[in-house]
């Protein structure tokens, strides 16, 4: 792909994605604007919602477990919430070339461990950091703010040159 149309593409990227995310902060109370702020929402809600009292084991919770869909069953869905946002997120992101290329030089293993790791401390630092953040900015303001930041980094990006 030709320098010219990787300008033009990030160009239409930085508007789109200031659009979006200024249209989730407008709808939706803003929870589409950060991976990890989202993540943090999607844990904060399932631990409300685990707080209620139910009897484990009746027809009722058994009958409902089997209407879920099929990972469900198996697994939390937090854990599988969690798992497609960071899975999904990183995909193809910078971080993850440099990993292929560590590991095509290095030991694998090492790679893999030190990559767990990595993403394990930086995950816990944002979900950490997003609890703290969230209670003193509101999520609407941090969504706003994301998407006139797009927007500025995409007007920025169709006013120079490729």
């Amino acid at each position: 792909m030709s320098r010219k149309w990787t300008h033009h593409v990030t160009t239409i990227l930085f508007f789109g994605f200031g659009l979006w995310t200024l249209w989730e902060a407008f709808t939706n109370d803003g929870y589409a604007y950060s991976s990890y702020l989202l993540l943090f929402h999607l844990v904060d809600a399932d631990m409300k919602a685990n707080t209620g009292t139910t009897k484990s084991g009746s027809k009722a919770d058994d009958l409902k477990k089997q209407k879920r869909p099929f990972l469900t069953q198996f697994f939390s869905p937090i854990l599988l919430k969690a798992f497609s946002i960071t899975f999904f997120g990183e995909w193809g992101d910078k971080s993850q070339l440099a990993t292929i290329g560590l590991a095509a030089d290095e030991n694998p293993l090492g790679v893999v461990l030190g990559g767990i790791l990595g993403q394990a401390l930086c995950t816990t630092a944002a979900v950490i950091g997003g609890k703290s953040l969230a209670s003193q900015i509101s999520e609407k303001m941090i969504g706003l703010s994301g998407g006139f930041l797009f927007l500025i980094f995409g007007m920025q990006s169709f006013l120079s040159t490729a």
